[in-house]
C-alpha cells in the first residue's frame, strides 16, 4: 500500500491558481524531492497532502485514508499516527529535553516507549546528549532531533519542509545521509521539498513544480 497517493489536485487562492493537475505517488521507503521556485506551491502542496489545508479539487489518500470525507478531528488523528514532519526551522520544544522531545509524538498517542525513544538517539548518534536541552545543541544536532522525532512512532510518511535550510555543507550533508538511512530502515516514505539540489541527490527520486504541474527532474 503507497503511504500517500494524490490524484488531480489543484489550488487556487482568489483567481491565482497556485497548482493543478497534481499527481503524486510514494512508496514505502522511498525519498522524494519537490523541487520548485520560490512560490511555485511546494509548503501549499505539502500542506494539502498533509490535510492542513484544503485542496480545490482532487484526491488524496494517506495511509489508505480517504482525506475528503475526514473531519478536522479525524484528519488530525490521523496526522499524529501516519506523520512525522521535519521543518527548516526544527520546531522543537526549548523547556523540555533531547528525549523528552523525541517522545513527544508517542505521548501525544498516549504511548510511553523509553526503549524506543532511546533506539531512535542510538540512530541518529545523540544517544549521549538525550538529557540536554535544545539550547545546548548546535543546528545539526537540533536537525538530527527533529528527525529522531518525525520517525520514532513509525509513520507511513514523513513530510520534510527545507530540512537543511539553516545548516551548513557539512551540517546539510550529515543530515541527509542520516534522513536517507533512517527513512529507508524504517520503510518510511518521505517527500523532501527543498530549493538545493545538493538536498535533492539525497533523494531517489525528483519533483519538479511549476505552473504547469509536476515534473519528473
Amino acid at each position: 500500500m503507497s503511504p500517500l497517493s494524490a490524484r488531480g489536485l489543484a489550488k487556487s487562492y482568489g483567481d491565482v491558481a497556485v497548482f493543478s493537475g497534481i499527481d503524486l505517488e510514494l512508496a514505502p521507503g522511498e525519498i522524494v524531492a519537490l523541487l520548485g521556485e520560490s512560490g511555485s506551491g511546494k509548503s501549499t502542496l505539502l500542506n494539502c497532502l498533509a490535510g492542513l489545508d484544503e485542496a480545490d479539487a482532487g484526491s488524496i489518500t494517506l495511509a489508505g485514508r480517504d482525506l475528503r470525507p475526514l473531519d478536522d478531528e479525524a484528519r488530525s488523528a490521523l496526522r499524529r499516527e501516519s506523520l512525522g514532519f521535519i521543518f527548516q526551522a526544527f520546531h522543537l520544544l526549548p523547556h523540555l529535553s533531547v528525549a523528552d522531545n523525541v517522545a513527544l509524538p508517542l505521548r501525544l498517542l498516549g504511548q510511553r516507549d523509553d526503549g524506543r525513544v532511546a533506539e531512535m538517539l542510538a540512530a541518529v548518534n545523540l544517544a549521549a546528549l538525550a538529557a540536554r536541552m535544545p539550547r545546548q545543541l548546535s543546528g545539526g544536532q537540533l536537525q538530527r532531533v527533529a528527525i529522531a522525532r518525525a520517525l520514532v512512532h513509525r509513520p507511513r510518511l514523513v513530510l520534510a519542509d527545507e530540512p537543511t535550510g539553516n545548516l551548513d555543507a557539512r551540517h546539510a550533508t550529515e543530515v541527509l545521509e542520516l534522513l536517507r538511512r533512517c527513512t529507508h530502515e524504517a520503510g518510511a516514505a518521505c517527500l523532501l521539498v527543498t530549493h538545493s539540489e545538493v538536498a535533492a541527490q539525497a533523494a531517489d527520486r525528483r519533483l519538479r513544480l511549476d505552473a504547469d504541474g509536476l515534473h519528473a527532474g
